[in-house]
């Protein structure tokens, strides 16, 4: 048996296997194609994740050091006749490095005509398009054409620089959120990339500082914690810099406070929650609808997260089950959020050995994985296989891991 049979066997996809060992997607693909081995420090990682010993592991591996023909270096067991969709990412990845280039340079200010009212009112709507839009992949096309319009106005000199960086590090953040929702990190690490220099470009702190926060999230999903608490430091200290009446501060907080819940220190996590929460006291309008829609309406939900990674279970169930009853997350609402949550709830289960938790709660999140199509939610789901596999023989609970294996992430 391959590694790649193994992994299948165990219901992993690639991604998932990734995330699981803690290393890139390409990573795994290298392993099973026999170009590269797990180094020293990995491998007991990969065992227990593998569900086997380290001999059992360096027999495993043995095959690989049979060379590959040449033709089969360019490809993984996972991929497949996708040559056109790697096409449309590389066009989208072109556009946004063009606008990007184009946005550093100043244009002679008296060669402006008009102003860049209009993308501003098209992003608005991307923005809403997207956030009620429960296949977030079926947005593409639109900001693909909203880039390339963007290039134009940029290329031409249709309108003043600071104006159409703004736009720019706007739509920017939003294709970073359509690679990431679709587990794409480096599409999503280069987008949030793009739109910080835009934004710095501008000056707008604000949207600078959103970039930061949405960079932080691509290093939380690698593991890389303590980068992400430090990204997240310094846009909490640009957001200082921005409009006072908006709640980037205390999104940059909340963020924070999963990068300590990851790093287990609990005291730093509460202190980011607790400023966080103080969204509550600015009143008004904190939130723009597009690139910043923090308004501590998640704030439950977080916690509940938060608690669950610092493995304080209830305190976490207690709060998880509180943002259930949240109108937010009814039935029908948002499939993204309430799958989180369901996705929590199933793991706080699988820790306390209570499988029909696991079946209920996982069940539910599995449903709404497969009809919103959200990586995110089937991420979620995927870190719950090692936990299930101490169920032991329960035939219902290997079915639910067999189906998270099937889900696209």
């Amino acid at each position: 048996m391959s590694i790649a049979e193994r992994r299948r066997a165990l219901g992993f996809t690639q991604e998932g296997f990734a995330f699981a060992v803690g290393v890139d997607r390409r990573t795994v693909g290298r392993w099973e194609r026999g170009t590269s081995r797990p180094q020293p420090p990995q491998r007991p990682r990969v065992a227990e994740v593998l569900q086997m010993d380290l001999e059992e592991l360096d027999a495993l591996l043995a095959p690989a050091q049979v060379p590959l023909k040449p033709e089969q270096l360019g490809s993984s067991a996972d991929d497949g006749p996708g040559d056109t969709d790697k096409m449309i990412r590389r066009e989208f990845l072109r556009l946004m490095a063009v606008a990007g280039a184009l946005a550093a340079v100043p244009i002679d200010e008296a060669d402006a005509q008009g102003g860049p009212d209009d993308f501003g009112r098209m992003n608005s709507h991307l923005w809403q398009v997207y956030q009620l839009s429960r296949a977030k992949h079926s947005v593409y096309p639109v900001v693909q054409s909203q880039l390339t319009a963007l290039n134009d106005a940029l290329r031409d000199g249709r309108a003043q620089t600071s104006p159409l960086c703004i736009a720019a590090g706007d739509l920017f953040q939003l294709a970073g959120e359509l690679a990431f929702d679709a587990n794409r990190y480096d599409d999503a690490a280069a987008s949030y990339s793009l739109a910080a220099s835009a934004s710095k470009e501008a000056g707008a702190y604000d949207l600078w500082a959103c970039a930061l926060i949405r960079s932080a999230y691509v290093d939380l999903s690698e593991r890389r914690y303590q980068q992400a608490a430090d990204t997240l430091g310094a846009a909490r200290r640009v957001a200082l810099r921005g409009d006072g009446s908006l709640a980037t501060k205390h999104w940059a907080a909340a963020v924070q406070a999963e990068a300590y819940a990851w790093l287990g220190d609990f005291d730093a996590c509460e202190e980011a929650l607790d400023e966080a929460e103080k969204v509550a006291d600015i009143g008004g309008q904190v939130s723009n609808g597009g690139w910043l829609r923090f308004d501590g309406s998640r704030l439950a939900e977080e916690r509940g997260a938060r608690y669950l990674q610092l493995d304080r279970l209830d305190l976490a169930e207690a709060a998880l089950k509180d943002a259930l009853t949240l109108a937010p997350l009814a039935p029908g609402h948002s499939f993204r959020r309430r799958g989180a949550v369901l996705a929590g709830l199933a793991a706080i289960g699988a820790k306390q050995k209570d499988s029909e938790q696991v079946m209920h709660y996982g069940g539910e999140a599995i449903r709404l994985a497969r009809a919103s199509g959200s990586g995110y939610v089937a991420r979620r789901l995927q870190t719950l296989t090692a936990e299930l596999g101490s169920f032991g023989r329960d035939r219902r609970v290997a079915e639910l891991r067999a189906e998270i294996g099937t889900l696209t992430v």
